[in-house]
């Protein structure tokens, strides 16, 4: 392996975060939810930047590496998609509310410790680097230039003492160190509470893999099954305490030397489109971001973000439905999967084939899946939660629908199936209620 010669590394340590009351696990169990939630969103901004088409000028052996590579990180997010739902179970087995809600890029300095950096980058060495000491197993030794998202080094956070009454963000190092303070977390609480006392969630509302199709996801309902989960996150990522080459990071490994021997053999292939990632508009915080000056694209980025914004709620309502029936968290369910595979998917392959607009000249856009309100804002009464999410989906199938009609021939067909797509889904949660 190219990147993994001459590295060293380290026997992992005791955790480094104190989490000595329930509030505090609820806290970072909401931190690990969001990371899991950007992670995905990054692998999936890199894979739609990739060219996939016939048309995007690569020999048929490059357009099929492209088309590999662009598999490879889609099903990557994929299994973060999972984690997120391991993540939402551990959550109501401890008695919280689910956690669907994160920050926008470009996240804010200190949301995270200073070695996890997330940013929306296309397809490169440096985006695979950047994923790749991200989902590092602990104990690895990578150096600082390996990745992005360890250029600029920030104070470390001190642990939380054992008077502390309000939870806080506390350091840590790698994905996999984060789980297995939580995991401790879980075990001091239990020994602290016992079982009983800490995971009060109600077993009928944990996700299953009879509604959303993933063998791994487990049930929480104990602290066996809570390490299980735990097992599963670490172990599909990192690999941190089996098989590597099998995560997440050997994964990855395998596409960066699989990218770097194609671009020895040609180094003027470039696999990635020319992807910004520019904003539909400005920013509340005054963060100044470059902006989408085409209507065209500008309304199908907006399109995408919405759409994403109903995947939240839609999954936010899953995990904390009221008197849904086994039948209706198999529409939720359905709807949710059904938007990221019929919407979403089709809207970033798209959005990165449309140019930003005339003072970026050659640039196209992306997905940068901005979020402008909370996803958990629903009323908990069913009847008005469904209602609400109907609603929203009707009105993101008229815009659709005013795309399609403004759109050119070349684009006509992926957004007369996205708007066809968003009807039948909100058909299909029409007819659930």
């Amino acid at each position: 392996m190219q990147l993994l010669r001459s590295r060293g590394g380290t026997e992992p340590g005791a955790p480094t975060m104190v989490l000595q009351h329930r509030e505090a696990l609820v806290y970072t169990l909401g931190k690990a939810a969001q990371l899991e939630q950007l992670v995905m969103c990054q692998y999936l901004y890199a894979a739609f930047a990739l060219k996939d088409r016939d048309d995007d000028g690569l020999t048929p052996s490059q357009l099929e590496a492209t088309r590999r590579w662009r598999r490879e990180l889609l099903h990557i997010a994929e299994q973060e998609m999972l984690h997120l739902a391991l993540v939402q179970n551990i959550l109501t087995a401890v008695g919280a509310a689910s956690s669907m809600g994160r920050p926008n890029f470009p996240l804010p300095p200190h949301a995270y410790p200073a070695g996890i950096r997330m940013a929306l980058l296309p397809f490169s060495e440096e985006s695979l680097r950047h994923f790749i000491y991200l989902e590092r197993p602990e104990g690895l030794d990578m150096a600082d230039q390996d990745a992005l998202a360890a250029v600029e080094k920030a104070a470390r956070l001190s642990p939380a003492a054992e008077d502390d009454i309000s939870p806080r963000l506390q350091d840590f190092d790698t994905i996999s160190e984060l789980y297995r303070s939580i995991e401790a977390g879980l075990e001091r609480l239990t020994e602290r509470l016992g079982e009983a006392r800490l995971f009060v969630g109600p077993p009928a509302a944990q996700a299953t893999p009879k509604h959303f199709r993933f063998a791994e996801l487990l049930p929480v309902t104990d602290l066996d099954s809570a390490r299980a989960a735990i097992e599963v996150i670490v172990e599909q990522g990192e690999g941190a305490r089996g098989d590597w080459r099998d995560a997440h990071f050997g994964r990855l490994i395998a596409v960066l030397d699989d990218y770097l021997d194609m671009r020895d053999a040609d180094p003027a292939f470039e696999p990635s489109r020319p992807v910004l990632a520019a904003l539909v508009r400005e920013r509340e915080d005054g963060l100044e971001m470059p902006l989408i000056g085409d209507p065209f694209t500008s309304r199908t980025v907006d399109l995408l973000n919405a759409s994403y914004e109903v995947i939240l709620q839609v999954l936010a309502r899953y995990f904390a439905h009221t008197d849904e029936t086994d039948d209706q968290l198999d529409v939720l369910a359905q709807v949710a999967v059904g938007l990221m595979r019929n919407v979403i998917k089709p809207l970033g392959g798209l959005a990165t084939r449309l140019p930003v607009g005339f003072e970026h000249p050659g640039r196209t856009a992306g997905p940068t899946f901005e979020l402008f309100y909370g996803v958990d804002y629903l009323l908990p009464h069913r009847d008005a939660a469904w209602a609400v999410m109907e609603e929203r989906m009707r009105v993101l199938a008229e815009l659709a629908t005013r795309c399609r009609d403004v759109c050119a021939p070349l684009y006509l067909p992926i957004v007369a199936r996205v708007a066809d797509d968003l009807v039948r889904l909100a058909d299909q949660l029409a007819e659930g209620r």
